[in-house]
């Protein structure tokens, strides 16, 4: 955080819940109570620009979609996502489907965060909602009292105050709200992996149908797409490793190898317009609420991408913490707030599990012996080999709607 601002301030708002991150997250809550005639004010220290065009997960539950059509925030993901009623895991040389659908009914959309973002963005502006992008100098004050208070500088310099009943921290797991919990309070949960994502955004036309989840003895990769144009894909590496030191026919190279089988399948190739490398932690703070604040979506824990939790996990929370919000302004008061944390964690630790499960199932440890690669080409064989194992999977990766957990 910088240097703390002077005391004074140009304006003076006041509304029932301030919001600290212009995320998914923070927008769809923003959306959720605007529907129930409460107001919101959410702050970002990042554009609009700069969050529209930050390339993130692409992969929605099956709630979640259906969260986005019926909660009136668009229904564009019906048009320009594309919903996959499976998934495909490669080893051993060999391609094994895994038919959602068939086995648990669901499905799920590959519509990228950024869409999910400009549809939040464009509904909050539609339907009168107040954000401000590319605030500076923001802090959050009084959460041990009943009446929190939020300040900012605008970009025209400007110093604002927004006095609330509720602060919302979805600030993400670069910000500052998980820090106002006292260390003595809070405790962290986390986990480091000793490898990472080399991940590109290529032009070629896609290269299969639906995600291709791919393990070998060179390690892992997972085949996505963006567009009919540009593609997603990712391949395992080190922490330290530079994109300098990758060129297209490397990249491709690589990924060509971890793809391969006897079918003959192969990757469709193209100018690699995008290099970057994805570090990952697991990771929970707790308590989710300080006073008269609660934390939401990364900011207060975040998953590796393997098992595509993190943005579905963010609107899970907030899906949530609507609801109690509403009641704690309500006849219940804060001790409602008393309900969040439970539920929210419930589903956290549940995703913190698969993700760590997937992420250690379909990648190759550094060092790992003969033992250790064949060990897990026998436990890949018992996921998609028999039905209790292509169920789990199912289950887990299409999500547990929030009635059905428990």
């Amino acid at each position: 955080m910088a240097d703390a601002p002077v005391d004074t301030v140009d304006t003076v708002a006041s509304v029932p819940v301030a919001v600290v991150g212009a995320g998914p997250a923070g927008l769809m809550l923003a959306h959720r109570l605007g529907r129930a005639g409460v107001g919101t004010i959410v702050l970002d220290t990042r554009t609009r620009h700069e969050i529209e065009t930050t390339q993130r997960a692409g992969i929605l539950e099956a709630d979640v979609a259906r969260d986005l059509v019926e909660t009136g925030v668009s229904d564009r993901i019906l048009r320009d996502g594309h919903e996959h009623e499976g998934t495909e895991f490669r080893f051993g040389g060999r391609a094994h489907r895994i038919h959602f659908k068939a086995l648990v009914g669901e499905s799920v959309w590959l519509y990228p965060q950024t869409d999910v973002f400009i549809d939040l963005a464009d509904a909050r502006e539609r339907d009168g909602g107040t954000v401000h992008f590319g605030v500076r100098d923001t802090e959050v004050l009084d959460i041990t009292t009943d009446a929190p208070r939020v300040r900012y500088t605008a970009a025209d310099g400007s110093r604002h105050e927004i006095r609330a009943r509720y602060v919302v921290g979805a600030d993400g797991s670069r910000g500052m709200c998980r820090d106002l919990v006292p260390k003595e309070r809070r405790t962290r949960y986390g986990k480091e992996y000793p490898f990472a994502w080399f991940g590109i955004l290529a032009e070629a036309p896609p290269s299969a149908p639906e995600l291709v989840y791919a393990h070998s003895e060179h390690g892992f990769a997972l085949i996505s797409r963006r567009t009919e144009s540009v593609q997603r894909m990712y391949f395992q590496c080190g922490p330290g490793e530079s994109v300098d030191a990758w060129s297209d026919e490397r990249i491709w190279e690589t990924l060509q190898a971890r793809v391969a089988g006897e079918d003959g399948f192969r990757l469709k190739e193209g100018p690699v317009l995008e290099k970057t490398v994805l570090r990952f932690r697991s990771f929970v703070q707790e308590p989710m609420r300080w006073g008269s604040m609660v934390l939401a979506g990364d900011a207060a824990h975040t998953v590796p991408p393997t098992g595509a939790r993190g943005l579905n996990l963010a609107l899970h929370d907030v899906k949530v913490l609507a609801d109690v919000l509403l009641r704690a302004l309500s006849r219940e008061g804060g001790a409602a707030l008393d309900a969040y944390q439970p539920q929210a964690l419930q589903r956290v630790w549940r995703a913190q599990n698969f993700s760590y499960w997937m992420t250690r199932l379909l990648h190759t440890a550094p060092g790992a012996s003969a033992f250790d690669l064949r060990r897990q080409l026998g436990e890949l064989d018992n996921v998609v080999g028999t039905r209790a194992g292509r169920t789990y999977l199912s289950e887990q990766y299409t999500g547990w709607p929030v009635s059905a957990q428990g």
